[in-house]
């Protein structure tokens, strides 16, 4: 349906464009910048969609956003929406409606939960309706006043699970020979190339992990639900159940179809709702979520490479560092601004690109309080960008740390010789062909590439150690390719609280001396660009195809797979289950 709806808007696209050349940019602009006031109306509620593909924030590119009035479900959003609800007195309360098919990591998860506990801190009741739920998103449905499902729903609560997978096999077959280095043991990546199991580092990582998750994610669930622990477990047992069975376990509270929810909780049978699109557009001014004193809030997910953000039809989102120390440095040089929120989450990348961005937020840092909030993930190149910031906050199960890294090419000069390719060479001067993919490393360069990969680590070791304030032989430990919950990242030093986006507020105030209870103002980056830009900038017909091929790649597929897994087991290397 996205990738439909996407190939339609490159249609209206072109009709646009047709008529921009007809009535002029002037007319054009100012078509676009007209607004229609949204109606809420006194009782309503909002409904939340937890569906599949969920962003952290817009995607770089949106043209479907500018001319469908939506781009698909973004984290931002729901917090946001979530937290104007509590305020707005036209709104009676709060639907979420929860399926096991989405995209969500336990850190947004845990976000969200915050943000409903908001809601009924306010006295509105928030219930949840599902069509399917897994561990994860009962997770998010415990935190909800009720739990309903129509009787065809099922819920599969299993156990908890981490599956690596392998090409060396592969690679061998097909005569591709790795030339990597690593740092070092638990930088677990290179292992996907270089064996066909996990290293016992591995597999001690991974249960430090899932012990993590265990912890918090199931403990939250047995709270939430009254239930024990151990009959959660049991439950596992069992894996799969019926919407009758799940309420007979306790796990929900009722079986029931939309209308009978309608019926239960509107009036006359009716219950007076408001979209997540439509209440997007109602301001946080609106509801008297104003101040004087402004907070920034620049956005940055995704693989960190290259030098502007974009999408990659295969990759994804890419975080590129000219645009987020744009957006950075726009942040900072606002003069209205108290305190910046750098709002992380990736994976890593680059090493060049994320340490231009990490000086950035030094530089920031220097001269006004820069706050990192941690997503799902920030580790590896998500870490190097944030170390420099005044504060570090992240969810006790943000994926963080992974301080290490991997260094050198591949040599698939024998897959192309199994199809009959051959290769020849004059050079002239020494390591010519030092990153050809047709030759190794001998043993000259093989030394070379790992003193300057060790030095390079060293040197970023060093610079965590100064600005963390631990010591180089007290840091190492931590390092060299381990990952952490955000939880154990804080009893380590590598951050310094455990919360989410609201902690990271309060934590901003304290920084810039607003205090606790007063209401503030947020700038949000990157700017929207609007359909006005998408049309004249000069690779608009490609960024519509890179947006066409990523949704349907993306968001039908990968919703597509995630139904008929049931939820069992996510496609992603390294995935934590």
């Amino acid at each position: 349906m996205n990738f439909i709806k996407t190939v339609l808007a490159v249609l209206v696209a072109q009709v646009l464009i047709g008529v921009t050349l007809l009535l002029g940019f002037g007319f054009f602009t100012a078509l676009l910048s007209a607004k229609q006031p949204v109606d809420v109306a006194e009782g309503s509620w909002l409904v939340v969609d937890v569906y599949g593909e969920i962003e952290p924030y817009d995607l770089p590119e949106s043209i479907v956003g500018s001319i469908f009035g939506e781009d698909g479900e973004t984290v931002h959003r729901i917090l946001s929406n979530l937290e104007k609800a509590a305020a707005d007195s036209r709104v009676a309360g709060v639907v979420m409606k929860i399926s096991s098919s989405n995209s969500l990591g336990h850190a947004s998860l845990g976000e969200v939960r915050d943000a409903i506990h908001r809601v009924q801190e306010s006295g509105k009741p928030v219930i949840a309706y599902s069509d399917a739920l897994d561990r994860d998103a009962l997770y998010l449905a415990g935190a909800c006043d009720s739990i309903f499902m129509p009787a065809v729903a099922d819920v599969a609560l299993t156990g908890y699970g981490a599956v690596d997978a392998f090409y060396k096999g592969t690679l061998d077959k097909l005569a591709i020979r790795p030339n990597l280095h690593k740092i070092k043991d638990y930088k677990t990546f290179e292992e996907s190339f270089t064996r066909d199991s996990m290293s016992p580092e591995a597999k001690e990582m991974a249960e430090w992990m899932i012990n993590e998750m265990w912890s918090v994610e199931l403990g939250a669930i047995a709270r939430d639900r009254g239930i024990s622990v151990d009959s959660l477990v049991a439950c596992m047992g069992q894996a799969l159940f019926t919407a009758d069975e799940a309420k007979a376990a306790g796990l929900i509270d009722g079986v029931r179809y939309w209308d009978e929810i309608e019926a239960r909780y509107g009036d006359d049978g009716e219950l007076t709702t408001i979209s997540p699109d439509d209440y997007d557009e109602v301001t946080r001014a609106e509801v008297g979520l104003k101040g004087k004193r402004r907070i920034a809030v620049v956005h940055a997910f995704g693989t960190i490479g290259g030098r502007t953000s974009h999408v990659d039809p295969t990759f994804g989102v890419v975080m590129g560092h000219e645009t987020v120390v744009e957006d950075l440095r726009a942040a900072a040089e606002n003069t209205r601004v108290d305190a910046v929120i750098f709002r992380v989450d990736s994976p890593g990348g680059e090493s060049l690109a994320s340490e231009l961005i990490a000086r950035e937020v030094g530089k920031i840092a220097a001269k006004k309080p820069i706050i990192v909030s941690m997503g799902d993930v920030a580790a590896s190149g998500g870490y190097a960008i944030s170390y420099r910031a005044t504060k570090i906050v992240a969810d006790s199960l943000t994926i963080t740390g992974s301080i290490g890294s991997i260094y050198g090419k591949m040599n698939v000069a024998g897959m192309w010789n199994k199809i009959g390719m051959t290769f020849d060479w004059v050079t002239r001067g020494p390591n010519a062909l030092l990153w050809s993919g047709i030759t190794d490393f001998d043993e000259e360069q093989w030394k070379r590439i790992e003193a300057h990969h060790n030095a390079s680590f060293d040197r970023w070791l060093t610079d965590i150690a100064e600005a963390r304030k631990i010591p180089v032989d007290e840091l190492r430990p931590l390092t060299e390719g381990r990952v952490w919950t955000g939880r154990q990242a804080k009893e380590r030093g590598l951050i310094d609280d455990v919360g989410g986006y609201e902690r990271a507020i309060a934590v901003a105030k304290e920084e810039a001396g607003i205090p606790a209870d007063e209401e503030v103002a947020f700038v949000h980056y990157p700017k929207q660009r609007g359909l006005y830009y998408m049309l004249t900038s000069g690779d608009a017909p490609l960024t519509l195809v890179r947006l066409a091929v990523y949704r349907y790649l993306h968001h039908d597929i990968a919703t597509t797979l995630h139904s008929l897994q049931q939820g069992e087991m996510r496609l992603w290397t390294g995935s934590f289950e």
